[in-house]
C-alpha cells in the first residue's frame, strides 16, 4: 500500500481521539543547537475539523488492526473498515516531512493493538526514540499509553514525549465491562497512577530524567453508554484528584455503519459535549464541585450554560455586590471570567467598581445585569423567578429538521 493511502486511513482512524491538545510542554526550540522543531510556553497551536475535533498535530495511528473488539470504536476487532499499518521509519519520515514543510508543530500516536501490548507499545516508543535521539526532533510528542505494557516501556515512552494519555473511555466499571470486556478499569487505572508516581517523582527530584514534562491526560466517551452527566463529571473529578490529570475530554460517540446493538444508532447532540467541557472547566479553575452543578443525577442543561444553570439555582447568593464580594465569588457570577474577576479585585482598591466599568471590560452585560449591584447600579427587581430569567437569557432555539435520518446521511 502507498505511504498516501496508509496516512488518509490511519489519520482518519485518529480522529475519535480528542485527547490530543498539546497546552503545558515545556519551552524548547532548535535555535543554536543540533536538530529541528519547536514548542512553546503556551502550547501548539490548533486547527479544527469541521465537526470540531482537534487535528492540531500530525495525529495517527501507528495501525488499526485491533486485537480487542470494544464495541463504540470503529477499529475494533469485528469492524469491516480498511486496515493499514505504518511502520516505524514510515512514522518517522512522516513527522519529519511534514514539520519541515511547516504543516505540523509535533506529532500525537496511537495505536490499535497489535500481536500484544507490550510489542505495540514497544512500536510507539521506538517512533518517539527514532525522533529524539536520530533525528534530534524537539517538537512536540505525545503518545497513547497501552495500560496493559510492561512499566518498563510506559517510563521509556515518558523519556521521550511530552506528554502521556491512558484512555479510560467509559466513565464506570460497568459500561467497560459490557462494551469493552477485554478492557479492565483497575489495569488502566494502574497505568495512571504508575504515570503519576513518576511525575511526582520528578516534581521531587529536579535533577531526575526527564519524564512526560506535559503530565498526562484521559478521554471519555459521551453517549456510548447510559451514563449521564453527573456520572461523568463525578468520574473526571475523581480523576483529577486521585492522578492529578491535565486534562479530561471529553468525545462524542459517533455511530459508523453496521455499529453493534449494544450502542446507539444516534449520535449525543454535540451541545452535551460542549457543555461537559464548561462543566470540566469550572470544576478545574473555578472550585465548583460536581455537587454544586448537578446535585441529583442527570445531564447538563443544554439551553443554558452551567455556570448560569447553577446561579440560577442558587438565587441567595444574587444580586452580588461587587464591591464587597470575594473575588472566587464574583468569579462565580454569569458573565465574569476569572481575569475580570481579579481586575475588579484590584480595581476596587483604588476605588468603587461601577457599572461602566464591566462594560469596559467587555463583560456580557445581558448575562451580568440581574445578578450584580455595583455603586451606581441595582436591578430593577431582585425577585424576578429564576425561570423567566432561564427564558430570556437561553439560547435561541433551533429549527428542528424534517427528516432527521436523511440530514445524518
Amino acid at each position: 500500500m502507498e505511504l498516501t493511502d496508509k496516512l488518509e486511513i490511519l489519520a482518519d482512524a485518529a480522529k475519535y481521539d480528542a485527547s490530543c491538545a498539546s497546552s503545558g510542554a515545556p519551552k524548547r526550540h532548535s535555535i543554536g543547537k543540533d536538530g529541528f522543531g519547536a514548542t512553546t510556553g503556551m502550547g501548539i497551536c490548533h486547527s479544527y475539523t469541521p465537526d470540531g475535533r482537534c487535528v492540531s498535530l500530525l495525529k495517527v495511528l501507528l495501525t488499526n488492526y485491533c486485537l480487542y473488539d470494544c464495541q463504540y470504536c470503529v477499529n475494533r476487532r469485528s469492524s469491516n473498515v480498511p486496515r493499514a499499518r505504518f511502520s516505524v521509519a514510515e512514522v518517522v519520515k512522516l513527522t519529519t516531512d511534514f514539520y519541515l514543510r511547516n504543516y505540523i508543530d509535533g506529532l500525537f500516536l496511537s495505536s490499535g493493538i497489535i500481536r500484544s501490548a507490550d510489542y505495540t507499545m514497544e512500536q510507539l516508543v521506538q517512533v518517539a526514540r527514532e525522533l529524539r535521539e536520530v533525528h534530534q526532533f524537539r517538537g512536540y510528542i505525545h503518545l497513547k499509553t497501552i495500560p496493559d505494557a510492561d512499566p518498563a516501556l510506559i517510563a521509556a515512552a515518558g523519556r521521550y514525549a511530552d506528554r502521556l494519555s491512558v484512555n479510560i473511555e467509559l466513565p464506570t466499571q460497568d459500561s467497560v465491562q459490557k462494551l469493552a470486556p477485554e478492557k479492565s478499569v483497575h489495569t488502566i487505572k494502574l497505568a495512571m497512577g504508575a504515570i503519576r508516581l513518576r511525575l511526582d517523582e520528578k516534581a521531587g527530584e529536579p535533577k531526575a530524567p526527564r519524564f512526560a514534562p506535559a503530565g498526562q491526560s484521559t478521554q471519555m466517551i459521551v453517549g456510548a453508554d447510559a451514563s449521564d452527566d453527573q456520572q461523568i463529571l463525578s468520574t473526571a473529578e475523581t480523576l483529577y484528584g486521585s492522578y492529578k490529570l491535565k486534562r479530561v475530554y471529553y468525545s462524542a460517540f459517533s455511530p459508523i455503519p453496521n455499529s453493534p446493538k449494544s450502542v446507539p444508532l444516534a449520535p449525543p447532540p454535540m451541545l452535551r459535549e460542549h457543555r461537559l467541557y464548561q462543566a470540566d472547566f469550572l470544576l478545574r479553575s473555578y472550585g465548583f464541585q460536581v455537587g454544586e452543578l448537578l446535585p441529583a443525577a442527570g445531564n447538563l442543561a443544554l439551553d443554558i450554560d452551567p455556570k448560569l444553570a447553577w446561579a440560577l439555582a442558587h438565587r441567595e447568593h444574587f444580586p452580588m455586590d461587587l464591591n464587597r464580594a470575594e473575588p472566587h465569588m464574583i468569579a462565580r457570577v454569569p458573565g465574569i471570567g476569572l481575569r475580570n474577576a481579579q481586575r475588579l479585585a484590584d480595581l476596587r482598591r483604588l476605588r468603587q467598581i461601577r457599572y461602566a466599568d464591566l462594560s469596559r471590560l467587555r463583560c456580557s452585560m445581558k448575562k451580568i445585569a440581574p445578578f450584580i449591584i455595583t455603586a451606581d447600579y441595582r436591578p430593577a427587581s431582585d425577585t424576578t423567578p429564576s425561570e423567566h430569567l432561564r427564558r430570556a437569557m437561553a439560547d435561541a432555539p433551533q429549527q428542528m429538521n424534517l427528516w432527521p435520518e436523511l440530514q445524518a446521511a
